[in-house]
């Protein structure tokens, strides 16, 4: 124990608590207890971070080929010729961006991404739309990468094709567990399983394109029937095009994830992110370009019943042997578990929006494992009820998807070009050295501005286009939601702001002096536990009621009997209630004495409240006390006090 004095001799003690946290059922479940100092040894190198903050985008290869030939399917087979170069232009799209946001991530070493972009350089309001945005977008990738997770697995095994949903679930709560256990478990955890991702992705790429070259790589077999999303066939045209390019930028979703979590990597964390951020960039473009070159000369089939991936591996490696179950199996992992990507980002974002006062202060707090577990179970009942209500359902949920990522996509590109454009134009002070120096003859600081101002007019056209071409297939649904959560953000950032001025000491002075204390002790029945709490409000004042409602007079009569024999004197209140009203008399005759509280005058309600030594005894009893209680809480002027008596 320290002690130590203030400026006016006020002794302050300091000490370090020895007690450990109870072991339970939680401890089994998600691990021992971490204490707060071991925070730095939570941190994660570039392998792991691939794996945590990458899982995302690099299982996004797995159906974004397939959401493009869903689009030009409406055109007919012919129109599949189309998706290479769509997947072309993406990723061109894909390095633009990726170069911005490895500017963002040395600009702002402490994470934040978007959000923090656009509150330090745009505003606050700008910021509210990019965390909403984000947010949206973390739900949606939970949902979308699991269902899409369990649509490979129904492929590899069609007879699970009706239970897709509860397994989808299931495996939400999964990885919600494995997140909870801390960064670093969930990163070795989802080590293996990524990188043998890549593995399989590779080798098939690599078998598939060395048969192709060698003219031996045939087409599928048995391919399931050309579903097309219009009633009838229609021509190929610019709007089907950017229709098909707005769909398969689903592959880009995850690229601001590193962004957000720079703080989860070890010292130099800008560093290792923005390594780890271009190892992602580069393997992600690669498999994407792989996967929609070979699709089109083995003619493969969008459809729900078997995804693109299952008729590529089984045509590379010729049926259904070993090789495609393991690829299966990878992709079908890889897409599950890249929730985790979600998992890592939204609960960082919303406690930072909650440090900021636009969410719940709850979600700010780090839990026993040194992770924002409130902020974890969120995710994961948000995403199941959106599986639940979609039905599992890829197609379904990617219009719902993107949109926000591409609109967070320009904030951050935006308030990047502003960022550099300032640090260009400031004086050389120490402030401005900060995030970036102004560079030798203001040079780098035009390039990195330009390079952000291409990636914000590029993905802002994106954005458009992605809500033009998906507005009726359910963008809609977004272009609203996102609005709203603005609305409950400054709802819940003025109730925060109301309550800091009602709680401010600025201008308070020292508090009145209580001349008078007034006591009202509410009396079902004279016994011990009253007694006690008589006990405990003489304590208090001399001027104690107490405040029996009758509903029976027989009952009332033997109280009034008891209470001249055991109420030392003290003055009895009896109010009947001819409607057999419990709690609304009492309240009635606490506000008329409120009202005549005078200057200075602090009213206390002294409950008394049996305790029985089981928990579930208290189901045998009304629980009078706990209403009352709740009741008077918001009672302006009034303190409630609970006298418990513990009943053996």
């Amino acid at each position: 124990m320290t002690l130590i004095q203030d400026e006016d001799g006020v002794p302050i003690m300091h000490r370090t608590v020895q007690d450990l946290p109870v072991r339970s059922w939680l401890t089994w479940l998600i691990g021992r207890p971490l204490p707060t100092a071991d925070a730095e040894n939570q941190t994660i190198g570039k392998a792991i971070g691939l794996a945590v903050f990458a899982s995302d985008a690099l299982s996004s290869t797995a159906y974004a080929t397939q959401e493009i030939l869903f689009i030009l399917a409406a055109a007919g087979t012919a129109a599949f010729g189309y998706a290479f170069p769509i997947s072309i232009a993406i990723v061109v799209l894909m390095a633009i961006v990726t170069l911005s946001y490895e500017q963002t991530i040395h600009a702002y070493p402490t994470g934040g991404g978007a959000y923090i972009v656009s509150r330090e350089n745009l505003g606050v309001l700008p910021a509210q739309i990019a965390g909403a945005a984000l947010l949206t977008d973390y739900i949606l990738t939970v949902a979308v990468s699991v269902s899409s997770g369990v649509a490979q697995l129904t492929s590899a095994v069609p007879d699970l094709l009706e239970y897709r949903v509860p397994l989808a679930v299931v495996f939400v709560h999964i990885v919600m567990l494995v997140n909870l256990r801390g960064v670093r478990e969930s990163g070795s955890f989802l080590a293996v399983p990524s990188y043998f991702f890549i593995a399989m992705m590779f080798l098939m790429l690599g078998v598939g394109l060395f048969r192709y070259a060698a003219g031996i790589l045939g087409p599928v077999v048995d391919p399931p029937p050309l579903e097309t999303t219009a009633g009838a066939a229609v021509g190929i045209s610019a709007f089907l095009l950017l229709h098909a390019f707005s769909s398969g930028t689903a592959a880009m979703t995850g690229i601001e994830a590193i962004s957000n979590g720079v703080t989860a990597f070890k010292e130099p964390r800008s560093r290792n992110a923005g390594v780890t951020l271009i190892w992602m960039a580069m393997i992600l473009g690669t498999l994407f370009l792989g996967i929609t070159f070979l699709v089109n000369p083995i003619g493969a089939i969008p459809s729900e019943t078997e995804t693109v991936i299952s008729q590529l591996a089984r045509t590379v490696f010729g049926g259904r042997g070993i090789l495609y179950l393991l690829t299966m199996a990878a992709t079908m992992i890889i897409l599950i578990l890249a929730a985790n990507t979600a998992f890592a980002g939204f609960p960082r974002l919303s406690a930072l929006m909650a440090g900021d006062g636009f969410l719940p202060r709850q979600l700010a707090f780090r839990g026993s494992r040194l992770v924002y577990s409130r902020g974890i179970i969120a995710l994961s009942l948000f995403a199941s009820l959106l599986i639940i209500i979609f039905n599992a359902s890829v197609t379904s949920l990617i219009p719902l998807y993107a949109i926000g990522v591409f609109l967070s996509f320009s904030l951050s590109q935006t308030g990047m070009a502003i960022h550099w454009w300032r640090m260009g134009h400031a004086e050389d002070e120490p402030s401005t050295r900060l995030a970036g120096n102004r560079h030798q003859g203001n040079v780098i600081w035009q390039v990195k501005m330009i390079i952000n101002g291409i990636g914000a007019l590029a993905t802002a056209i994106v954005m458009m286009v992605f809500a033009v071409t998906k507005f009726a297939g359910g963008a809609w649904v977004v272009l609203i939601v996102i609005p709203l959560l603005v609305l409950m953000f400054s709802g819940i950032h003025r109730h925060y702001q109301r309550l800091a001025a009602s709680l401010s000491l600025e201008n308070f002075g020292p508090p009145g002096r209580t001349v008078r204390h007034r006591v009202i002790m509410p009396l079902s029945g004279v016994h011990r536990g009253s007694l006690l709490a008589l006990r405990y409000a003489r304590t208090l004042s001399d001027d104690i009621t107490a405040v029996h409602v009758s509903i029976d007079p027989e009952e009332a009569e033997k109280i009034q009997r008891k209470w001249e024999t055991w109420g030392e004197g003290v003055r009895l209140v009896i109010l009947d209630s001819p409607y057999r009203l419990l709690i609304e008399p009492l309240l009635n005759y606490i506000e008329e004495i409120s009202k005549l509280r005078q200057p200075n005058e602090v009213i206390t309600i002294v409950v008394p409240q049996f305790v029985p030594r089981k928990w579930y005894h208290n189901l045998l009893h009304t629980q009078t006390a706990v209403v009352l209680r709740l009741a008077l809480l918001f009672k302006r002027g009034i303190v409630v006090t609970d006298v418990p008596y513990h009943v053996d």
